[in-house]
């Protein structure tokens, strides 16, 4: 198996505004997730690497829904089917609605002035903007390592 390492891309340098700086972060770790994705063939992006199920395709469709669900209040009635991609969707269609969903989020992100406002998400308790974003940091960052992980053991790709 050939191995390739790509040069890891540094921290984002941000504004030192609360929210330059934890916006900068989620965007660094959405962009790691996507890259990781890119360029690996069917059907590895879909097989699962681990007993669990967890595809690198899947890590990515999953993070769509979590976009969408914590910052647009959409519903998900089944969040472990979020992680298993259909037969018709490819790379670039999950990979394209999950950039997506980070658009539509980040222009919630944006237009909210004061991080201590709730996210609207109607009939549920809404968090405030700062406990969205940071969830929303921990949650990537997770899914990040794994999907490291998964393209290593797919094709021993390392680096961001």
């Amino acid at each position: 198996m050939p191995r390739t390492r790509r040069r890891d891309t540094p921290p984002p340098r941000t504004g030192p505004a609360e929210k330059a700086v934890l916006r900068g972060f989620l965007d660094h770790l959405r962009a790691a997730v996507a890259a990781k994705a890119q360029d690996v063939p069917e059907p590895a992006v879909r097989t699962p690497g681990v007993p669990s199920g967890t595809s690198l395709l899947g890590l990515v469709r999953h993070l769509a829904h979590v976009e969408r669900f914590t910052f647009l209040g959409e519903d998900v009635a089944d969040w472990p089917g979020t992680f298993r991609p259909r037969p018709d969707e490819t790379v670039a269609s999950v990979v394209a609605d999950y950039r997506a969903a980070c658009e539509r989020a980040n222009a919630v992100i944006d237009a909210c002035a004061d991080l201590t406002q709730p996210v609207a998400r109607p009939g549920r308790g809404a968090p405030s903007m700062r406990w969205a974003l940071v969830h929303l940091i921990e949650e990537t960052g997770r899914h990040a390592g794994h999907a490291d992980i998964l393209r290593e053991l797919i094709d021993g790709s390392t680096g961001r």
